[in-house]
C-alpha cells in the first residue's frame, strides 16, 4: 500500500492510470487500525488492477477536509480521478471493500 499525503496525493491517486482505494485511518482509532491487515491483503490481491493507498488522517487534517471526510475509517474510491464512491464509519467492511472493487474493475 502507498503512504498518500498532502505532497502526492494528485499524482498517486488523482493522476492515477489505474482506479484508486484510499484507506483514510486515525491512529487512535480502534476500527481502523483492526481492519488494515485485512485491507493490506486486498491490496495485495488486486496489484496491478487496483492501486491502494492509505491516508493518516492525524498528519493531513487540510487534506482531509478539503476532501469532506469527518469520520474514520473512511474509504474512497477513485476512477479516472474523479470520486466514485464513498464509504464512512459503520458501512466500511471488509466484504464492502471487495464490492467497491470489482465495481470499480467494471
Amino acid at each position: 500500500m502507498i503512504i498518500v499525503d498532502k505532497e502526492n496525493f494528485e499524482a498517486e491517486v488523482l493522476k492515477s492510470d489505474l482506479p484508486v482505494i484510499v484507506d483514510l485511518w486515525g491512529p487512535q482509532c480502534g476500527p481502523c487500525l483492526a481492519l488494515m491487515p485485512s485491507v493490506e491483503k486486498l491490496a495485495e490481491e488486486y496489484e496491478g488492477k487496483i492501486k491502494f493507498c492509505k491516508l493518516n488522517v492525524a498528519e493531513n487534517r487540510r487534506l482531509v477536509i478539503s476532501l469532506k471526510v469527518m469520520a474514520v475509517p473512511t474509504i474512497l474510491f477513485y476512477k479516472g480521478g474523479e470520486n466514485v464512491q464513498r464509504m464512512n464509519s459503520d458501512e466500511v467492511t471488509l466484504e464492502a471493500i471487495k464490492a467497491g472493487a470489482q465495481n470499480l474493475l467494471q
